[in-house]
This record gives C-alpha cells, structure tokens and sequence, in this order.
C-alpha cells in the first residue's frame, strides 16, 4: 500500500538523527542510500544501482554513484567536500548517457546538503539534512508525483505515437486485431502514464515487471499483461495470497477500465522490446489533448492496409489546442475569468465562484478522441486550483485536499461513433485529472491520488446524428454543447452518411437540404435541441399529458368547481409550468462548433441558416475563416469558422446581456492571429457585423444598372469541335484554309494556367468552303454521331447542325471572362478582358458588352471579397455563380463620370501589367507565394479607384478587411432588398410581374 506524506515525514525526521553524525562516503554512502529510499516504501535494488558504469568520449568511463535511468542520478561526496564539483560531476556522466536514460532530476550530497536540480525546469533546491523532513515532498518525484510541463508541441508527444504505432503494427501484423487490440493499447497507455507519475508505486514498477518479471523472448508478456490487469480490476482484500509478488501491491483502478477480460495477446522478443521501449518514454509529459492526434493516428495506419483514406472516411479531423481555445474562450471560459477576478477578492464569492464550477456540464456530440472535452476540463480545473490559492489569502486551510476539488470528470458527457477512439476520451480525461490532481497536491502540499476511479466521463458509442441528444443529456442538466464535428463535404460523404443528413434534414423540412455538408446535421440537431419540440409535437404532447392526467385523476380539471380544487394545481397548470422550466432550461445553452467556413457561404447558407433563423437561432459570437490546424502528421489544409450561438430568447430571458456582448474575430491573414472587432451589433450566418440577412440565388441582377450575366458556350460535341495546340499545327499543316475558322476557347482552367486550346467556330462558314475541308467535315460527323446517340431528345436535334456548338451564348462585343472556378489561394479570381473572336466555354461565365469599368469593378478587392463569402465551394476553390454572387452583388450607386473614368483607367492599369509578363501565366501572376510587384500595386490603385465609387474614401473610413468590406456591402445590400420589396408591393397593386422581363441564366449546374 502507499504510504501517506505525513508517515513519510516521520520516516525522514528519524532518518535525519540516525545519518546526523555519519560523514565517510566509502563506509556509509550505500546505507544512507538504501535507508533513503526506503523512505518512500521503494526497495532500492529495484529500481536504481550503485556505481552504475558511463562511457564518456575521449574518456576513461565513469561510474555514477546512484543511478536510476530516466529518473535520477546522484553524485555523493564525504561530508564537507566541494558540492559544486560533485554538480558538475553528475552534469557530465549525463551528457554522456545513452537515450532514453537521460533523467530528469540530479542530486549532489555529502550527507549533510543536497543540492536537486530539475533539468526540465532549471529549478534548484538547496538544503541541509536537518531541512530534510520539511523538505521531503520535492522528491516526490521517487513515486511519480512530480508537475510535468505540458505541451502539445513537446517532441515527447510524436515520439510515443511512434513507439506505440511500432507495437500497434507488430501485433496487428501477428494477427491479434481490432476490439482485442484496441482495449489492449488503451489499457497500455494508462498503465504507461500510471508508472511515471506516482498512480504506480514506485515510480517505474510497470516497467519492473516488464524487465525483470518477464522472460527474453516474450513468451510470458501477455500472460503477465493478462494478470496484471486482473490485478487491477481486484480490490485488495478480494486478491489471492498466493497471487505473485509483481502483482500484489499494484493499486486497485476501477472504472470499469480493466474489467473486461480479453484474448491473450501473444508476445515475442521483437514485441517485448518494442514495450520496452514504450516504457523508456516519459509519459508524465504527454499531453491528454493530443491523444486525440496520436491514437487516430494508429487508426490511420492500420487503415492503410485497406488502401483508404479512413480520416476522412470517420471525419475523424483534430483541432489543435490552440483552435479548441478559440472556441472555449467566447463560449464561457473567458467570462468565468471575469467572473473570479470579480470574486478573488471576496471569500464568499469564491466560495460560490467554485460551486458554479462544480455545477457547469459540457456536452460534445462528436467528440472523437476528447480533445474538445480535455482541454475544457483542464481549464476548469485551472479555474478551481486559482480559486483555492485565493482563499488562502483569508487563511484557509485545507483540512481534506479531496474534499477542496470539486470539479470533477463526470461533468462531461460525449458521443463518438468509433469504440477506440471514445475509451481513449475516456482514458484521457483521468489522465489529465491526475495530472491537475498532481497541480493541485503541489499547492494543498498533499497527494492526490484518485484511485480507485469512481467518477469518468460520460462517452457514448453510437451515432450523434441518429441518437436523441435530450434523452442522453438532459437540457436540465447542460449548459454548454461543443466541439468538432466532421468535415465532410457533399461529394465526400459515403452512403450512410448521406442517409444520416437525410434522416436529420427530414426532421426539419429544410428545402434544397442535398447541397449541406455533413456538419450541417450537426448544427441541426443542436437547433432541435436547444428549441425544442415542434409546434405539432408539442401540441401533440401537450395532449397526451392532460388525456393521462385527467384519465387518472391525479389533478383536478380547470372545469371542476373551486370547491374541489382545495389548492391543488391543475393539469394544465402543471404541464404549462413544465412547459416553462424546460424553455428557461434550453434557453440557457450554448453551443459552438468548428466547422469548415462553407456553411457560412455561397448555396449553404440559404437552406442552412434561413432555417436555423426561423427556430430562434442567434449568432453570439464568431470566428470568421482562419486555417484550420491539428496536433496530428499531414496537417489537412481547411479553411474554418467557428460559430457560436444559442436560442434568441436568450436576450429576454436574461441569459445574452450588456455583460455579454456579441464578439467577431477577424484575421488579416487565414495564418494568422485573430482580432476581436469591436462593438459588433449584429452577427449573421455570413459572420458579418451586418444585416442578418440571407442571400438566395436571384434570376436577374438585383442592381437594375447591371449587366446580365451568362454561361459562356457549350459546345456538347463530344470532344470533336475542339483542338489542343497539337491538333490545330496538324490540321492546319493539311488544311490551312480552315485558319479562319479556328478561335481561341477558353475555360477557367485554359484561361488561368494559358492553356493553348482551340474551337471550330463555323458559324459563318459557306458550305462551299466546308466541302474543301475533308478533316473538318470529318470531325463534324464525329460531332453528328455523338448527338445522336445521346438519350436526350434535344441533344439528337442538334445533331442536324453539327458545325454549330450546342448552346451558343458567345456575345457580339468585347466581354468580363469570369472563371467558374478558381483556387482559394488568391486574393483575386484572375478575370479577362476579352475580344468575342475568343470563345469562351461553358465552364466559365461571361458578362456581354461590359467595359473596362464593370472589368474594374469585378476585378476589385471589393467584388472580391463579396465572391470569398458569398460563394459555394467545389472542394476548396472558389466557385462563382452567377445567381448568388454576381446577381445580388451591389454596384456601386449611379458613380460620377469622373468616378467611371478612374476606375477605367486603374483597370487598364491592371492589364497593362499583366502584358508586361507574357510568359507568366495568370496562374504565375496571381500565385500569392510570389508577389509581381507592379501587378501589386496596379491592384491597390485599383482599389483605391473602387472605393471611391462607392464614396469610401481613405483615412478614417478606409476598409481594411474583407469582413469590413462584406459587412458595407451587406448595407448596401439591405438597401437594394428594401427597394425590392417595395418595387414588389407597386407591382402586386399594379399587376406588374418582375419576373416578366427575367434575363436568362443558366443552370447552375450546367
């Protein structure tokens, strides 16, 4: 059994009379060590050796006085000699260790000083032996119980994934696989973190066991690994006596941890090493918050075998620490800081301070490997240990260190769909209490070792989007809903999980629901939650509850004379008071999720958020797009937001206050740090500090000044109408004649990258003409044979005029060559100028008679940065449309001639500097990795020019952002909407029709 600190301090007080007098290292040194670590309960031959042997270089070796790898090294000297020297001494027998023995700790002692180094932290004790029973705990350290620094970016992080990933392979590779496997490298991992941080008495005896309780070849691992668990699954009065000494004093874990017996896994000598070296790792300091990367990591791998992508696959993407506290901070952790500066101050305060604590619930439906779930508990925690230092200050003592922490795991509730990863949250987060429990020991100067475990978290396996959350998590009982879920677009979802956003998008008649990303369900079912019923289901409960009530006569009717009633409630009453109790319960939720920023743009939106508006939903706070980051290898390039919101109500019912304003974080860069912008009065589902309005595609511009905008042509000819630059030298070299029939043909990917590609345009050409050209009237056979087999009635019409393209929108005059898709990389979408000879294709979308001022316009930061939020995605990339980006766009309003000519010529400027490259492709120019500078600068003048027209002017009004940008646009916007609609109130009174004169758009999907 372990001992308690203060037999400990008993122990030490007579160790210290007994060595008082002794002063030779030759006769006493091995006895004073001996006594010493009996001390702690610890043998000492177990776990250290006396006049261990180093290799130096360029050296005689040396030999360590007392050396315990990875632990401790000590160098001891006669009473009254050069400590100093005997320091130094031990700082060079380290450098010469080999790896994985380095320790953390030396010590220098002539029997009546010591002199302790920590060489993680640099900290220094010095001390006399007389010191030593009030100096005792600072070698706490001996039984595991030192404060590690964590952090998620400690080499010693990748380096145990690695090892255990070897271990993983080795196994699986030898057929023991899945569940077995699973549970069997969990429970590994507790006992790994157990044996270096003080759960294990001594320090390292899981380590013991391995190397000398176990044979060379492995034959015996997993029986004793078998055992062991056994062991710890057993309370000790309920062990056998004659159960083997290895076993006997491990302590008892609970948990329901070690409680299901598994098949024997079946060791080697290879596998036995590979242990081995696991346990060669300093546990202590691995971070629970990246468990999360480091065992999905194993699954990864074990899913390379299957040749699938199984991240993606699970939507298994992990946030790094430094995003869970983007989100953690707004949510509630930056308001309970506050709420303790407040309180610090005031014993009572905290002293309620630390009951809120104790009381709060969080609640991830996709939590994966817990890192959501660890990180918060790590910061409540914190939280509670700052409380308690600060009630020392009116002299508070601690009289039961258990009984002062109060927050505990079982505050904490999840859903993940994979089993490994859920007991892996699960394991995290006792790791990571005992390691706040090794933080909190260091200031109550007490031990807190929290075994046997009667508290975890509550993880539950099984599908978020198909599990009724109320019933798991009451809204009772929660306050905040957070986390991560997948990130999984519509073209990457699988068949179950399509069915799985159907079964949700069911439930909330949500209209053109097949263009939502999977996250979407995700944000649905926490609408749903925080809500509540239905108008029809409540109705339909509300019922069922009067029918049962009034059937049993449990309450009295409203109809029933007073006489009856002698002060009981009705059951209307007692329904409505539910009623009540269960609308303030959800009002006070809130909920955040990181999502990748799709949600939040272009076709999403509509169908998502005009949804999400009508159940009351308001955006409290928001972190608009940023690079999404993760702890694991092969960091996934995401552009996310994060968004938090809650019921609207939220406002009256007391819980959304001046206290807690709306709060918008914008980045200069997607790289970069945030900025909170200050006094934001409204959030919408854009993450702009601007109208709260929902943009639908529109068939015709919605500025009446506009010029329409159309696909460019489609030539539906099965590939013939069309040459590389190969095929065009070819034919040419046969048929020159045909040159004056060959144009340009450009889609977004010829158009950006200067593609060479060409068309047959025959429009015009006399067939007389045609009947010279044998390869050209071959290739319209080609075309002719293609449209007819097609199963499309209109496609086999065409077929009668093969030289003509299937769909001809080419415009007469000079035109805006828009790309449909472009990469998200670049702070413009790279747009043309372009003369009608060039033919531009259906992949692309053109704007007719434009000039050089709607070029300007379009190819402004302005217009710009209205495409990055208003656009879909195709993976990515921009894709621009035209019925929700270009149609709603707002131009700037009847501009001065003045104003019209500036902007012209900053446009010209802009051409002018693209031609002074003419090798460089457009995807060259606009490469963000390597600026042109004239380009650059033509740009901002452009800008500038821009700006001007929609009377933004520079200094104090200057737009710096594109959150700034949108949110003036959204304005104006809100503007043209008003007219709009007012324009549509004359029409109804007068008969008039806007969609009479509706311009043609393609479909989009065209």
């Amino acid at each position: 059994m372990a001992l308690d600190w203060n037999t400990i301090k008993t122990r030490a007080a007579a160790f210290s009379a007994q060595f008082a007098t002794v002063k030779s290292e030759r006769a006493e040194a091995q006895s004073f060590w001996n006594a010493f670590f009996a001390l702690f309960g610890i043998e000492r031959r177990r776990v250290a050796a006396f006049e261990a042997k180093v290799a130096r270089l360029n050296k005689s070796p040396g030999f360590v006085d007392l050396f315990w790898p990875g632990v401790l090294l000590v160098e001891h000297k006669s009473a009254g000699e050069d400590l100093a020297l005997a320091h130094d001494q031990a700082l060079d027998y380290f450098l010469n260790l080999k790896d994985g023995e380095h320790p953390r700790y030396i010590l220098a002692c002539d029997f009546q000083r010591f002199w302790l180094k920590d060489l993680d932290t640099g900290d220094e004790q010095h001390f006399t032996l007389a010191e030593l029973p009030q100096r005792i705990s600072v070698f706490g350290f001996l039984r595991g119980q030192q404060v590690s620094r964590i952090s998620a970016h400690d080499p010693v992080n990748e380096t145990a994934v690695k090892k255990l990933s070897r271990l993983h392979d080795a196994l699986r590779h030898d057929g023991y696989a899945g569940h077995e496997l699973q549970l069997l490298l969990v429970r590994l991992l507790f006992c790994l973190f157990a044996d270096r941080t003080g759960l294990f008495e001594p320090a390292g005896r899981f380590t013991d066991l391995l190397e000398q309780g176990t044979k060379d070849d492995g034959s015996d691992v997993g029986a004793a690994l078998l055992n062991l668990f056994a062991a710890l699954d057993t309370k000790f009065e309920k062990r056998q006596k004659s159960l083997p000494g290895w076993f006997k004093e491990y302590p008892y874990v609970n948990g329901r941890l070690f409680e299901e017996r598994i098949g024997l896994p079946s060791f080697n000598a290879e596998m036995r090493t590979l242990l081995l070296d696991c346990c060669a790792t300093d546990w202590g300091r691995i971070s629970p918050a990246i468990f999360g990367s480091m065992f999905q990591r194993i699954i990864d791998l074990e899913g390379l075998d299957d040749d699938k992508d199984l991240r993606r696959e699970l939507g298994a993407h992990y946030t790094s620490e430094e995003n869970i506290l983007k989100l953690i901070g707004p949510l509630f952790l930056d308001d309970l800081q506050a709420e303790f500066e407040a309180a610090k101050r005031s014993q009572t305060k905290l002293f309620e301070f630390q009951k809120k604590l104790r009381s709060l619930t969080f609640f991830d439906p996709a939590c994966g490997c817990g890192n959501f779930l660890v990180i918060t508990y790590r910061e409540l925690r914190k939280l509670e240990l700052a409380v308690l230092r600060a009630s020392r200050a009116f002299g508070a003592r601690v009289a039961d260190p258990f009984k002062a922490i109060t927050v505990n795991v079982d505050q904490f509730s999840g859903i993940e769909l994979e089993e490994f990863p859920a007991r892996v949250a699960q394991v995290a987060m006792w790791l990571t209490d005992h390691q706040m429990n090794l933080e909190a020991g260091a200031v109550l100067e007490s031990w807190l070792p929290r075994l046997p475990l009667t508290q975890s978290a509550n993880i539950r396996i099984g599908n978020a989007l198909n599990l009724d959350w109320a019933a798991f998590c009451p809204p009772a009982t929660l306050h905040y809903i957070l986390g991560n879920p997948p990130f999984i677009g519509k073209q990457f979802q699988s068949l179950g999980q399509k069915a799985d956003l159907e079964r949700v998008l069911a439930t909330a008649s949500i209209e053109n629901g097949g263009v939502l990303d999977y996250v979407a369900g995700w944000y649905i079912k926490a609408a749903n939650y925080l809500a509540g019923d239905t108008v029809d289901k409540a109705n339909a409960k509300k019922k069922e509850f009067l029918d049962a009530a009034f059937a049993k006569a449990e309450q009295v009717s409203i109809f029933d004379p007073p006489e009856k009633h002698k002060g009981k409630k009705n059951a209307r009453v007692v329904f409505e008071e539910a009623e009540a109790q269960d609308r303030a319960a959800r009002e006070k939720i809130r909920c955040a999720f990181v999502s990748t920023n799709s949600i939040c743009q272009g076709e999403q939106v509509a169908p998502l958020w005009g949804w999400l508006k009508q159940q009351g939903m308001r955006i409290e706070f928001a972190h608009r797009t940023f690079r999404w980051s993760n702890e694991a290898s092969g960091q996934a390039a995401v552009h996310c937001v994060i968004v938090g919101f809650g019921l609207a109500s939220r406002e009256q019912a007391g819980y959304a206050t001046a206290q807690a304003p709306l709060r918008l974080f914008d980045y200069e860069e997607v790289d970069g740090k945030p900025f909170e912008t200050a006094g934001a009065a409204t959030i919408n589902p854009y993450l702009i500090d601007g109208p709260d309005v929902v943009i639908t595609s529109r068939r015709k511009p919605i500025c009446a000044s506009a010029l329409r905008i159309v696909f460019g042509s489609m030539p539906n000819d099965g590939g013939h109408l069309l040459l590389d630059d190969d095929e065009r030298r070819e034919l040419l070299k046969a048929e020159p004649q045909a040159k004056k029939w060959l144009r340009p043909f450009v889609g977004a990917e010829e158009f950006i990258n200067d593609i060479g590609r060409w068309c047959l345009w025959l429009e015009d050409c006399p067939v007389d003409v045609l009947a010279k050209l044998p390869l050209v009237r071959q290739r319209l056979l080609q075309v002719k044979a293609h449209r007819l087999a097609s199963n499309r009635d209109a496609t086999k019409r065409l077929a009668a005029t093969p030289q003509l393209f299937g769909e001809d929108r080419q415009p007469a005059d000079a035109y805006v060559f828009i790309p449909s898709v472009s990469s998200e990389r670049r702070r413009f979408i790279p747009m043309g100028f372009l003369p009608n000879k060039t033919i531009a294709s259906n992949l692309a979308l053109v704007v007719p008679a434009a000039t050089l001022f709607h070029f300007g316009v379009l190819t402004s930061t302005m217009h710009n940065a209205w495409m990055r939020y208003t656009c879909g995605r195709l993976e990515s990339r921009y894709r621009y449309s035209a019925g929700i980006v270009y149609n709603n766009f707002p131009w700037p309003e009847e501009p001065s001639r003045a104003r019209v000519s500036a902007i012209e010529a900053a446009a010209q400027g802009v051409l002018d500097a693209r031609a002074a490259h003419p090798k460089a492709s457009l995807a060259m120019l606009y490469d963000p990795d390597i600026p042109v500078v004239e380009l650059t600068r033509a740009h901002a003048k452009l800008d500038i020019a821009v700006d001007a027209a929609y009377g933004v002017k520079a200094g104090a009004k200057r737009l710096k952002t594109d959150g700034e940008r949108v949110a003036f646009l959204f304005a104006e916007y809100a503007k043209l909407i008003a007219t709009l609609r007012e324009q549509e109130k004359s029409d109804e009174t007068t008969g008039g029709d806007d969609d009479a004169n509706a311009d043609e758009v393609a479909s989009e999907d065209a």
